[in-house]
């Protein structure tokens, strides 16, 4: 997949392009980029999502994200999207007028668009599906995606998350919630209570649900562990800021500055203060044998 920072980079070529921020790449999404591929093979042209990084709300509401930009592109090549335009989304971007951005569409030749039906751009949100029919006739917009009832959506997803209802966010998405990031060294505190953990920094402004979760964890390699997380403040031993913690089953080495995806699979229990040190190993070893079962590990 190609991938530039605005319209101009690409090719002189047509298209068919979908417009969204794409935070998630969620059920709907996805549902849109399927609409997105069928109009690219009617025409016989390349598909092209052009998005915003980060995603609008992060910038005019102070969300936190669920996917970065390395994660989103991952997602757009694994659905076999041809090229994504990631326009950096800033206060000067949003701030121009509807025709701005009109304009930017004709740069890329469409032969049809695909969007949201409540797709809005420019300065105050004036544009709308209507007014991107004046830059191609086939304009394809596409109702809310429901799942139960319910919408289908990345705020919702973002409120179940902040709950830790990490299996309840995953049928949204249609795949487990991860985070992917780098093992730094922290103060090695596992390892001396027989749970030695990789400690994971991740890009400021990434959705974490709190708690102690299995998961499966994946290196750059392709390798994969079974393993527990905990996402909290670790009251037990005075911690004074979110620490991202992975306990790798059957695990022995070094990962200090490998980079791991860590998926999101069950939560077990949230995050506890316990009496000492002992009450904790006690606990972590519980915990163990529970993400073991919801993993189907022996």
């Amino acid at each position: 997949m190609k991938t530039y920072v605005s319209p101009g980079q690409r090719p002189d070529t047509e298209t068919v392009i979908a417009i969204g921020s794409f935070d998630g790449v969620h059920l709907g999404h996805q549902a849109l980029l399927a609409q997105l591929k069928a109009k690219a093979r009617e025409y016989r042209v390349p598909s092209v999502v052009y998005t915003f990084d980060p995603p609008t709300r992060v910038l005019t509401q102070g969300v936190e994200f669920l996917s970065t930009l390395p994660e989103k592109l991952d997602l757009l090549r694994l659905y076999g999207i041809d090229e994504t335009i990631a326009v950096p989304f800033t206060a000067e971007f949003a701030a121009r007028p509807k025709d701005a951005f009109l304009d930017d569409l004709r740069v890329m030749r469409p032969r049809a668009i695909v969007v949201g039906e409540d797709f809005h751009f420019g300065k105050a949100r004036a544009g709308g599906v209507g007014d991107l029919r004046g830059v191609v006739g086939d304009v394809v917009s596409l109702p809310m995606h429901q799942l139960g009832g319910d919408d289908i959506k990345s705020t919702r997803i973002r409120a179940l998350l902040r709950g830790g209802d990490v299996e309840g966010a995953a049928r949204l998405l249609g795949r487990p919630y991860d985070a992917q990031g780098v093992v730094v060294r922290g103060d090695q505190l596992g390892r001396t209570i027989g749970w030695p953990t990789a400690n994971l920094r991740v890009s400021e402004g990434k959705l974490l649900p709190l708690g102690v979760f299995a998961v499966i964890v994946l290196d750059d390699k392709e390798r994969r562990w079974p393993g527990m997380a905990n996402i909290g403040m670790r009251p037990t031993v005075g911690g004074t800021e979110r620490r991202f913690e992975v306990n790798l089953f059957d695990f022995e080495g070094d990962l200090y500055g490998e980079e791991l995806q860590v998926r999101f699979v069950s939560r077990l229990r949230g995050e506890q203060k316990f009496s000492g040190l002992d009450e904790l190993r006690a606990q972590l070893g519980r915990d163990a044998a529970a993400a073991r079962e919801v993993l189907g590990q022996p």
